[in-house]
C-alpha cells in the first residue's frame, strides 16, 4: 500500500504561471500537480495535491495530514511569513515535512525572508523553480525508506 503525502499550497498559488513569470516562471500549478503526482507514484507515495487562499483551511488539511499519518510537502507561501496558526498545525506531523518555495527566499525583500514554517520542517528547498516540488517528493520517499525510481 502506497505511504501517503500531502503536497499542500497556500495562497496566490492558484496564480501560478501568470502571476510575476520573472519571479515564478511560466508552469502551472496543474503543470506542477500532474508532475508530482506522477513522480510520487512511481516512489510509492499516494499524493494528495491541494491549494488554498484560506489559512483556515490549509490549518484545517494539515490536521488531516496528521489524522492519517501522512508525509507532508508545502508550498505554505504568504503563510510562510506571519502564520503561526499553520506553524502550530505543522508541529503535529510526524513523519517527514518538507517546505518548498519557487524562489530563493534568502534573497527577496525582508518580508519574504524569514519562514515560520521552517522552524518545524525538516528540510526547506527553494530558488530552485517548481522542480525543488519534485526534490521535494524525493527527499520524502528518501526518508520513508522507499525504493528510489
Amino acid at each position: 500500500m502506497a505511504h501517503p503525502l500531502f503536497v499542500l499550497n497556500g495562497s496566490n498559488l492558484n496564480m501560478l504561471g501568470k502571476r510575476e513569470p520573472h519571479l515564478y516562471g511560466t508552469t502551472t500549478l496543474a503543470e506542477v500537480k500532474a508532475r508530482t503526482e506522477a513522480l510520487a507514484g512511481q516512489l510509492g507515495l499516494a499524493c494528495d495535491f491541494r491549494q488554498t487562499n484560506h489559512e483556515g483551511v490549509l490549518v484545517d488539511w494539515i490536521q488531516e495530514a496528521f489524522e492519517a499519518d501522512a508525509a507532508v510537502v508545502i508550498n505554505p507561501a504568504g503563510f510562510s511569513f506571519k502564520s503561526v496558526p499553520v506553524l502550530d498545525a505543522l508541529k503535529l506531523i510526524r513523519k517527514p515535512l518538507v517546505e518548498v518555495h519557487i524562489t530563493n527566499i534568502h534573497q527577496r525583500d525582508d518580508p519574504y525572508r524569514h519562514s515560520l514554517v521552517s522552524l518545524t520542517a525538516t528540510g526547506v528547498i527553494c530558488g530552485l523553480g517548481v522542480n525543488g516540488y519534485l526534490l521535494a517528493v524525493r527527499a520524502v520517499a528518501d526518508a520513508l525508506g522507499l525504493p528510489s525510481a
